[in-house]
């Protein structure tokens, strides 16, 4: 969701702030994928377009978040700011459970991306 997020923002606004973050998170997905392959976890985005969702959960507040998107540059800027302290959030929790240093390393970096990120939105 914050992928496909980013790169709707970075489609739209074409400014550093979202190009930057659209592409921070391929190569995010690129780290998880890896460990997905690892543990032979199946990807549940295999296949799937973007702004297309393996849990009908996720489209509602994409869908939410895109409209706000469209609203203004400032409504964007918010949206930025809820997804990254949701992805902050969702991963500190997430990562309570984790027992493969691996993993744990990939949680730490993409934690450590959301924290980045946040501030760009700070606007």
């Amino acid at each position: 969701l914050a992928h496909d997020l980013d790169v709707a923002f970075a489609d739209s606004y074409s400014i550093p702030v979202f190009t930057r973050i659209a592409g921070a998170g391929t190569q995010h997905l690129t780290k998880v994928h890896v460990v997905l392959d690892r543990y032979d976890i199946t990807d549940p985005t295999h296949g799937l377009a973007a702004e297309t969702f393996a849990s009908a959960s996720f489209l509602e507040p994409y869908d939410a978040q895109l409209a706000a998107r469209s609203v203004d540059l400032a409504s964007a800027y918010e949206v930025g700011v809820l997804v990254e302290t949701t992805d902050i959030a969702d991963l500190k929790e997430a990562a309570t459970a984790l027992a493969a240093p691996d993993v744990e390393q990939v949680y730490t970096h993409l934690l450590a991306g959301s924290e980045r990120h946040l501030p760009a939105f700070d606007r």
